[in-house]
């Protein structure tokens, strides 16, 4: 599989149909990963967190979820094939289940959020399997016996798919962490998803999503907790991608 490097992230040149083929290969061949998507935010983390780093070294896939990432990935010379948001492959990934007749388990989100979003889904789909949903507390990922809790609520299951909306990099760094002990084929980190089916927080529309202006649509909606992301996380991802230019370019 072809992967373009952005900052320190090796990103898979896949579109969302051929992430899904990739997804269904591991689980007929009975394989064990995760799978990272990394935005802008974490292009700069991956600078400053070597165990984040590690992360992304280990992953199965690494899908672009961010529009900075396919501008820089031209801007660079290796353009990706597409954007691949966790947000829009999740519900895809999940009807797509259906007929595969894969399980699946949901991991995140505040109280009842992830068990309302299988709700919406069930409700879609009558014959989706969804096998288990859990909603950590905070600081489960830091408590032993919670987290032991997690791993034996989900073996007892044994779900092919299990999805994990718990924010970045606790998301990412939880799976990475606890994969060996995990009876799964895919672990997918995917943020907000449960909430954006479960309709908890509203997504921002089509068109804007369309023209890379998602992030300011979410800006709006919650500017205390994202203004750090947008206007001074951004501002580092611009010389990440500028060094990694210039050493190209002088090759």
């Amino acid at each position: 599989m072809e992967k373009v490097k952005i900052g320190r992230a090796m990103v898979s040149n896949v579109d969302q149909q051929e992430a899904i083929s990739e997804i269904d290969r591991i689980i007929a061949h009975n394989e064990r990963t995760y799978v990272v998507t990394p935005n802008l935010d974490h292009i700069v983390k991956l600078e400053e967190d070597p165990e984040f780093e590690r992360v992304y070294n280990d992953a199965g896939l690494v899908l672009p979820d961010g529009n900075p990432l396919i501008w820089a990935s031209k801007l660079l010379g290796t353009p990706l094939k597409a954007l691949v948001a966790g947000s829009d492959l999740f519900p895809v990934l999940c009807a797509h289940s259906v007929d595969r007749g894969y399980r699946l388990f949901f991991l995140g989100g505040l109280e009842g959020v992830a068990a309302k979003a299988a709700a919406v889904l069930q409700q879609q789909y009558p014959r989706i399997q969804i096998v288990g949903t859990y909603s950590p507390p905070f600081g489960f990922d830091k408590n032993p016996v919670e987290n032991e809790k997690i791993i034996a609520m989900i073996n007892a299951v044994q779900p092919h798919i299990l999805f994990v909306g718990v924010g970045a990099p606790k998301q990412e760094k939880w799976m990475f962490r606890n994969l060996s002990q995990l009876n799964i084929n895919v672990a997918l980190g995917i943020g907000a998803s449960f909430d954006f089916v479960a309709g908890t927080i509203k997504r921002a529309p089509s068109f804007m999503r369309k023209v890379g202006m998602e992030w300011f649509w979410r800006f709006s909606h919650e500017p205390k907790r994202l203004f750090r992301r947008y206007f001074i996380d951004s501002a580092r991802f611009v010389p990440i991608i500028y060094k990694q230019y210039k050493q190209k370019t002088h090759l």
